[in-house]
C-alpha cells in the first residue's frame, strides 16, 4: 500500500487502533484542521505521563512537556498552534498513535520540521513471533488494557515509534525519548523512569495490528533518536529541583539548547549534556540511537541507505546522522525569555529554563539580566523556573515585548550555601533521627527526607550489606571511601564523614561558578593529551556571549567537511571522553579577550578527593625544610596562549591509575586570586606533593576563597552595598568558570 493512500485512510486507522472519530475529537484538538502553508512548518508532539492508573506515579514527566514547549516556541520559532501536547490520561496508546498520524503525518512535508518527544515510563514485552527476545515498549496512560486481565498490556513497541519516525516524508526529524526500559536492582536515590517487565505479559493484538500495516510503507527519513540512556541497564531518572520535578535528561538537554547555540555535532552536545547530569547526581548516559545499527534500513534501496548515511552536516541542513537537526531562532544564546509584561510596563514575568541546574536553586533576588534592545532587568523574586523582574535601565524608548530573550548579566549567589543530605526512606526512624542529629553537629549541613526537597547526596544503607552505611550519589552511586564498619552506629559513621562532607561542599561552592554560556571573557580552552606527533584533543570548551555579531558567529561556523575535534573517542553514542592510564596532559588555554586574565584549576579525582593545579615559584634561596616554594599568580595577557601544566620532566601532567571519573573546573577572573592564593598557601603540603595537579588539602576554605575573589573583581559590588555584605555578586564580564569531565581507562 503507498504511503499516501495509506494516510487518506485514517478512518481506517483509528478504527484499527480503537478509536472513534468522537474520541478523537473529544480532545479539543484543531491542529489536524490546519490547512497545508506553502512555507516551512515547525510541527510537535510531546508527550508527557505522570499518572499511570494501578502504578506508582512519576512526578517530572509534565514539566519535561512543558520544558519541551516552551524551549521550542521561544528558542526555535515553533508556532504554539503547531505543538500538540497529549498528557495524563490523554496520552493512551490510540490517541498518541493516532495523533502522529494526522498531526504530524498528514501535515508534515519535505522541508519542515517535526519533534517528537516522550517522557514517561518504559517496560519490555515479549512478542509471540519472537518469544526468545524482550522487546523495548513505552508505556502510554492506559498502559494496563484490562484490569481484569492483568497478562494483555497496551504499550507501543519502540519499533512502531520508529516506523512511524521513518514514514515521515521529511528529512529532519527528531525524538526525544526520557523513559528506560530496566529496573535498577536495588532502586536507590532519584526515581526512575522504568516499569519492571512481566515474563508473562502479552501485547494487545491492536498493536500487532498496527505494526504490521506499518511495516508495509516506505521508509522516507533517517530520524535523529535522542535517548536518555545509552547502555540498556541504565536507567532514566527524575529529580526533585527548587520547586518542581523534572526528567533529568530533558532538564539538562533543553538548558544546553537555551544557553548554547547547538553548532557542533549531536555529540558534543550529549557531551555537555552527561557533564550535566553527573553534576546532578545520575550516571546516565544520553545517546544517539545510531540508524546504522538499525536492521529497517535493510528495507531501503542502496541509493536510498547511502543518502541516509551520507556525511554529518551543518544545524538544521538535514538529519545527516550526526549533525544538529534543530536551528534556534537567535544564533546568540540566553538563560530565559520574557513570558508575559504586566500593565506598569516595567515587571515583566521571566522563563529561566537557560540557567545551569545547580545554579538555578541559588540564583538570588537582585540577580541581573539583560535583553537585546539592552533594557536591564533586576530579578525581584523566583518560583521554580519562573520568575518576576523589573527594568533597571532603559535605553530610548522601551521595547520590551514578549519573546524576548533575556541574557545573565550579574549572578548573585548566598554566602550561606549548605551541603544537603537526603536520608534514606529506607531507613528506621530511629536511624533517621541518629543520622539528622549527626549531620547538625557540622557547620554548613542540613538533611531532608529523601523525595521530599532537594538534596545534594544520599545518606543510607548498602544493600549487599545492610548493616553499613554509606553515603551515595542521588542517582545511587556509592561514594569512595564513605562506608562505615559492620555494626556501626550511624552517629559514628556520619562522623567518619567529616573530610569527605567538606570536599564535596567545596566542589558544589566552585560548580556554582560554572557560566561557560553567559561569560563574557573571550576564551577557549582545550584539554589535550600530548603525543610525540601532535596533541590530541580531550575536550574544547569556549565561552560563547562575547560581542560578535550573529553574522561573524555564523561566518565561524564550521563547514560540513572541516575538521571537529571535539569529537569524543570511541563509540560516537558514548560521549564520555576517555583518558588512558599513563597519559601525558595538558591544558592549552587562549586569550581572545582584551583583557589580562587569572586562572585557578580545582576539581575531584575518582575518589572525590579534592585536586587542584599548583603554579609552584621557585624560591630564590635554596629549599629547606624552614624554606618551602610559594604560589604564584598565573595570568595570560589579552591575545597569548597558555599551555599548563609545562612540559618539562619536573611539571608534567601524567595519568596515574586506577580507573576514574576526573572533573576539573577552569575558573578565570580580571583580578587577581590573591585570597584563593593565600589560603593554598597556608596548607602544610610534603615536598612529594609537590606536582603540577595535586590533593587540595583545605578545600572549602579554597573554594569560599574562590567565589570571594570573583565578587572582588566585580566593579558593581560598590553599588549594591546591601546586597553584598549577604551575598557574592559576580559579573559576566569579569570571570568565565568551563568544567571538564573526562573518564581514565
Amino acid at each position: 500500500m503507498k504511503r499516501r493512500t495509506f494516510l487518506h485512510r485514517i478512518g481506517s486507522i483509528l478504527a484499527v487502533l480503537g478509536v472513534t472519530e468522537a474520541d478523537w475529537l473529544t480532545l479539543g484538538n484543531r491542529y489536524y484542521y490546519a490547512l497545508a502553508e506553502p512555507n516551512q512548518r515547525k510541527l510537535a508532539l510531546l508527550i508527557g505521563i505522570n499518572q499511570y492508573p494501578q502504578i506508582p506515579a512519576l512526578s517530572g514527566c509534565l514539566t519535561d512537556v512543558e520544558l519541551q514547549k516552551e524551549l521550542l516556541i521561544y528558542r526555535f520559532g515553533f508556532q504554539a498552534s503547531d505543538i500538540l501536547t497529549l498528557t495524563e490520561e490523554q496520552a493512551s496508546r490510540e490517541f498518541i498513535e493516532a495523533a502522529f498520524l494526522d498531526h504530524l503525518g498528514k501535515q508534515a512535508r519535505f522541508g519542515d520540521v517535526v519533534v517528537f518527544h516522550f517522557s514517561g515510563y518504559g517496560s519490555r514485552v515479549k512478542l509471540e513471533t519472537s518469544p526468545e527476545t524482550m522487546q523495548n515498549a513505552l508505556v502510554p496512560a492506559n498502559g494496563s488494557k484490562d484490569s481484569q486481565n492483568k497478562q494483555i498490556v497496551n504499550y507501543i513497541l519502540e519499533e512502531t515509534l520508529l516506523l512511524l519516525l521513518r514514514s515521515l516524508p521529511i528529512n529532519r526529524v527528531t525524538a526525544v525519548l526520557d523513559t528506560s526500559y530496566y529496573v535498577p536492582s536495588p532502586i536507590l536515590g532519584l526515581k526512575s523512569r522504568a516499569l519492571q517487565e512481566s515474563v508473562e505479559a502479552k501485547l494487545a493484538d491492536e498493536e500487532l495490528d498496527f505494526l504490521q500495516q506499518l511495516k508495509t510503507q516506505e521508509l522516507l527519513n533517517n530520524p535523529v533518536v535522542l535517548a536518555a540512556t545509552s547502555n540498556p541497564k541504565q536507567s532514566a531518572r527524575e529529580g526533585l529541583f527548587s520547586g518542581f520535578s523534572a526528567g533529568l535528561f530533558t532538564y539538562a538537554l533543553t538548558q544546553y539548547l537555551w544557553e548554547f547555540t547547538p553548532a557542533t555535532r549531536i555529540q558534543v552536545a550529549l557531551s555537555h549534556v552527561e557533564n550535566s547530569l553527573s553534576k546532578l547526581g545520575s550516571k546516565q548516559q544520553p545517546a544517539l540511537l545510531s540508524s546504522q545499527k538499525n536492521p529497517y534500513l535493510e528495507n531501503l534501496s542502496p541509493k536510498r541507505r547511502e543518502a541516509l548515511n551520507s556525511p554529518p552536516s551543518l544545524v538544521g541542513k538535514g538529519a545527516g546522522g550526526l549533525g544538529f537537526p534543530l536551528a534556534p531562532d537567535s544564533i546568540i544564546g540566553a538563560e530565559g525569555v520574557v513570558t508575559a509584561i504586566e500593565e506598569d510596563g516595567k515587571t515583566v514575568h521571566l522563563w529561566l529554563a537557560g540557567l545551569p541546574p545547580q545554579v538555578l536553586l541559588y540564583y538570588g533576588v537582585n540577580s541581573r539580566l539583560t535583553l537585546a534592545t539592552r533594557e536591564e532587568l533586576v530579578l525581584r523574586s523566583r518560583t521554580g523556573l519562573t520568575a518576576k523582574a523589573q527594568i533597571a535601565k532603559i535605553e530610548g524608548a522601551n521595547s520590551l515585548q514578549v519573546g524576548q530573550l533575556v541574557q545573565e548579566a550579574v549572578r548573585v549567589l548566598p554566602r550561606n550555601v549548605n551541603l544537603t543530605i537526603a536520608l534514606d526512606t529506607g531507613l528506621e526512624r530511629i536511624e533517621r533521627v541518629d543520622a539528622t542529629s549527626g549531620f547538625a553537629a557540622f557547620a554548613r549541613m542540613s538533611t531532608v527526607v529523601a523525595g521530599e526537597q532537594p538534596a545534594d547526596y544520599l545518606f543510607g544503607k548498602l544493600q549487599q550489606t545492610p548493616s553499613h552505611y554509606g553515603l551515595f550519589s542521588l542517582g545511587g552511586e556509592l561514594i569512595p571511601n564513605t562506608t562505615g564498619e559492620v555494626g556501626e552506629a550511624v552517629k559514628l559513621t556520619v562522623q567518619r564523614l567529616a573530610p569527605k562532607l567538606s570536599t564535596l561542599l567545596a566542589a558544589k561552592l566552585w560548580r556554582l561558578t560554572e557560566n561557560q554560556g553567559s561569560s563574557r571573557l573571550a576564551l577557549k580552552v582545550t584539554l589535550e593529551i600530548i603525543s610525540d606527533v601532535s596533541p590530541h584533543v580531550v575536550i574544547q570548551r569556549e565561552t560563547v556571549r562575547t560581542f560578535k555579531t550573529e553574522t561573524s558567529i555564523k561566518k565561524s561556523l564550521p563547514t560540513p567537511h572541516s575538521p571537529l575535534p571535539l569529537i569524543p573517542r570511541g563509540d560516537p553514542t558514548f560521549p564520555t571522553p576517555i583518558v588512558p592510564i599513563g597519559s601525558r596532559m595538558r591544558y592549552r588555554v587562549e586569550n581572545q579577550s582584551d583583557r589580562p586574565v587569572y586562572l585557578i584549576l580545582v576539581g575531584l579525582n575518582n575518589n572525590h578527593t579534592a585536586i587542584a593545579f599548583y603554579p609552584w615559584e621557585t624560591p630564590q634561596e635554596p629549599n629547606t625544610a624552614d624554606t618551602k616554594p610559594l604560589l604564584k599568580e598565573v595570568v595570560i595577557a589579552p591575545g597569548e596562549t597558555l599551555t599548563f601544566p609545562q612540559t618539562n620532566a619536573a611539571s608534567q601532567w601524567v595519568i596515574s591509575g586506577p580507573a576514574s571519573e576526573c572533573e576539573h573546573q577552569l575558573i578565570f577572573t580580571t583580578a587577581p586570586f590573591s585570597g584563593t592564593l593565600a589560603a593554598l598557601n597556608t596548607a602544610k603540603y610534603s615536598t612529594a606533593e609537590e606536582g603540577p595537579i595535586s590533593p587540595l588539602l583545605n578545600s572549602l576554605e579554597v573554594a569560599q576563597a574562590l567565589l570571594q575573589d570573583i565578587h572582588n573583581a566585580s566593579p558593581l559590588k560598590t553599588e549594591m552595598n546591601g546586597t553584598a555584605a549577604e551575598s557574592y555578586i559576580l559579573d559576566v564580564n569579569n570571570w568565565a568558570s568551563l568544567s571538564f569531565s573526562f573518564q581514565v581507562v
